[in-house]
């Protein structure tokens, strides 16, 4: 059998099962150590974990003064169960982009909203999106000292508002719990999506920590509210390393985790939206962050703990809050990496996907400040772009392949003459390939320009996966170029497109039964692979496959004109 053959099907096996298998995110490494509900304030406080900081002396193990756990926060924490409503006087701030609630009650912000992106999920027209869950905040503080943490949540704080020179509003909140004197100053950015949160604490017992939890999860009000559940996630960025992401499914219930940093950032996000928690500097960084499994009532998880660990040196601490879309170039402009909070290829392909992907990005949004059109056009023109970038390259592995066939008769001969000489025959075989100017290895150097455009397919994948930019485009019949085709036609068009591909390609060339099989299998695979992915990904490919077409049909020609002429028998 054909050894191109073989070369074929491994090359396009990994093009169909790129995205379902090697694209699947790794098991996370699970802790089976089981945790300890966060007690209720009407159940005995029970001993929380205390966290281990660079430089941070030991607490001694025969301390007789029992652990306690003060003020700990009330929040919802079981899905279907009514939530437990923070109860204190709000404080609104509307900005050009969101609105925020602040409640007097742990100083915190209970609910914002983007005015700019509307609720697809929610039912109500114009509803814009809420990323806060009923009965959850945006950050909890609580301070670890002497062995007590000590909760901010539940601490009624007086409120001084005012603006500065720059027309940011400023929030300042001030109050007294036990022997803490706590004042929080919010810094609300009106041109983005940003708030600056400086604290000053006073009056504990060092060594000191604050420990900062984050959401448990963000509102779903996504069309597929499904497949946003199943991007929830927590992200970190250690200061040496790559972004990483802990899915909220690879956590089971009742399980803990410590990662230890220092951590530059750290994020809860879904598909399409974040709530990121970033060190001002090099010398705030967070020094742990603890994530733990929450409770389930369906397969998917939408629920979680984390919380991370900073070390109060001389009471005072600095964080920047970012709730917002996970639009690039704002994510991007706010530096530390912080556009990588979506890990494309995780780890063993982060480093190939994860600079194609932002290469992709950049000229789709070049394109479309450029072109001013819909991103379905957009696609349409960086397909056949994409084509043409690479004709040069196609059409010499295809010129490549037509001198390949060419040989094959003499190649057959030689291994024929010396099937029992190994030595002579490699002799014989390396002079055909002299004589043609080529090499063994052609062969194999005429497919790797076949692979160019493989890494543009994979950071495509990944792109329309957290793209807000497509979120809620529509573009012909596509309601959201986003979401699968509700109709499949485009999938059912990519498939036919690839089988009109193959069947011209194969066109004047040699018999051979095994590209036959090919022609006909491998669309019908692709298609029920991309049946329901996002239509604007079977848009491009349906592109790339019909500009490849006419470089086809002229190879074939070629191949026509090139291929011997049949002998004729004589009378």
């Amino acid at each position: 059998m054909d050894k191109r053959f073989f070369l074929a099907l491994v090359l396009t096996a990994l093009v169909i099962l790129g995205p379902s298998f090697f694209l699947r995110p790794p098991p996370e490494a699970r802790d089976t150590t089981s945790l300890a509900p966060r007690p209720s304030p009407d159940e005995p406080a029970s001993e929380a974990p205390t966290p281990v900081a660079p430089g941070a002396p030991a607490t001694p193990a025969g301390d007789a003064a029992p652990p306690r756990t003060i003020d700990v926060r009330s929040i919802d924490t079981v899905p279907g169960q009514p939530a437990r409503r923070l109860v204190g006087d709000t404080t609104v701030v509307t900005t050009p982009l969101a609105t925020y609630r602040f409640s007097s009650l742990g100083a915190s912000p209970t609910s914002i909203e983007l005015r700019n992106y509307q609720a697809l999920g929610s039912g109500v027209e114009n509803d814009a999106v809420e990323l806060i869950r009923p009965g959850d905040r945006a950050l909890g503080l609580r301070v670890l000292a002497a062995r007590d943490t000590i909760s901010l949540d539940t601490i009624p704080f007086a409120l001084d508002r005012s603006t500065d020179e720059a027309g940011n509003e400023i929030l300042t909140y001030s109050a007294s719990a036990g022997p803490l004197s706590v004042r929080l100053r919010y810094t609300i950015v009106p041109d983005n999506y940003l708030i600056h949160l400086d604290g000053d604490i006073r009056g504990f017992t060092p060594p000191a920590f604050l420990l900062i939890d984050l959401p448990r999860g963000l509102r779903s009000q996504e069309a597929d509210t499904l497949d946003d559940h199943r991007h929830l996630a927590y992200v970190y960025k250690p200061r040496s390393d790559d972004a990483t992401s802990i899915t909220f499914d690879a956590l089971d219930p009742g399980t803990r985790r410590m990662v230890p940093g220092p951590h530059t950032w750290v994020a809860t996000k879904t598909k399409y939206f974040l709530i990121g928690l970033l060190a001002p500097d090099d010398r705030n960084l967070f020094a742990e962050l603890h994530v733990a499994g929450g409770p389930r009532i369906s397969r998917v998880a939408t629920e979680a703990e984390a919380t991370v660990v900073r070390t109060l040196t001389d009471g005072t601490f600095s964080v920047e809050t970012y709730a917002g879309p996970q639009e690039w170039r704002r994510l991007h402009a706010m530096g530390r990496d912080f556009e990588n909070v979506n890990p494309y290829g995780w780890r063993f392909l982060q480093g190939v996907i994860q600079p194609f992907a932002t290469i992709v990005m950049r000229v789709l949004l070049w394109m479309r400040d450029t072109l001013q059109i819909n991103y379905g056009w957009i696609l349409v023109i960086f397909g056949v772009a994409v084509r043409l970038l690479l004709w040069p390259l196609n059409q010499r592995a295809m010129r490549a392949s037509l001198q390949i066939q060419r040989l094959q008769p003499q190649l057959a001969e030689v291994q024929k003459r010396h099937a029992n000489n190994p030595e002579k025959l490699r002799e014989e075989m390396m002079k055909v390939y002299k004589e043609h100017g080529m090499s063994p290895l052609s062969p194999l150097m005429g497919c790797l320009p076949m692979l160019l455009p493989m890494p543009i397919f994979f950071a495509l994948f990944f792109v329309f996966q957290n793209t807000i930019e497509f979120r809620g485009v529509s573009f012909l019949w596509l309601p959201d170029i986003s979401l699968k085709d509700p109709l499949y036609v485009l999938p059912i068009l990519m498939g036919a497109s690839m089988f009109l591909l193959s069947y011209i390609g194969m066109r004047s060339a040699p018999p051979n039964p095994q590209t036959k099989l090919m022609t006909y299998i491998f669309p019908l695979m692709f298609t029920a692979i991309l049946f329901n992915f996002a239509s604007g990904l079977n848009l491009y490919y349906f592109v790339q496959n019909m500009a490849a077409i006419p470089q086809q049909w002229l190879i074939a020609r070629e191949r026509s004109r090139a291929a011997p002429a049949p002998a004729v028998r004589p009378a």
